[in-house]
């Protein structure tokens, strides 16, 4: 049996040794490692920089984003205040159980007998306010962070991604 000769290529960069064959320039890239993770990491820090920022008067930042949605939306049903949020409704209804004991949020019956509607009491408006200025403080340490253009760059990735993955996405697997 005559042997052949075996030839390996491989790639020495920055003092490492790589096997892996080197990638045409016009491929697409590979994504590698699990997108959700990185997200989540991401979502995890960015939420530590405003929840330690907004610990000042007494709010976290999942508060601070429902009552700024509730001002908004003023008197919303339960159901289209979750679907603001990109909430599970029983999620919502579970964050807004200590802004109801604090007389920040009241609810009320809805339109008709099956819908509930959130409103912001006056103590919640005053809550607010005081807020703000912790919540432009986490902004300005984020923006200073990562730099202006690309938190602005960052907005417009997420804005242009939510509307395709509203609803289920299922996988074909």
């Amino acid at each position: 049996m005559s042997q052949l000769p075996v030839c390996v290529y491989t790639r020495y960069t920055a003092g490492t040794m790589s096997s892996a064959p080197r990638r045409p320039r016009n491929a697409p890239p590979q994504v590698q490692g699990c997108t959700c993770n990185r997200l989540r990491r991401l979502t995890r820090r960015v939420t530590a920089v405003y929840d330690h920022a907004l610990a000042a008067c007494g709010l976290r930042g999942t508060q601070f984003s429902l009552l700024s949605n509730l001002l908004v939306l003023q008197t919303p049903t339960l159901s289209v205040l979750a679907e603001a949020m990109d909430m599970e409704r029983t999620t919502l209804t579970r964050n807004l159980r200590p802004l109801i004991a604090a007389g920040w949020v009241a609810l009320q019956p809805g339109r008709n007998a099956r819908n509930r509607e959130a409103r912001m009491t006056p103590a919640g408006r005053a809550k607010l306010a005081q807020a703000k200025p912790h919540w432009r403080r986490a902004q300005s340490t984020l923006n200073s962070a990562l730099g202006d253009a690309e938190v602005a760059r960052l907005h417009r990735l997420v804005d242009r991604y939510l509307p395709l993955l509203r609803g289920p996405v299922h996988s074909d697997g």
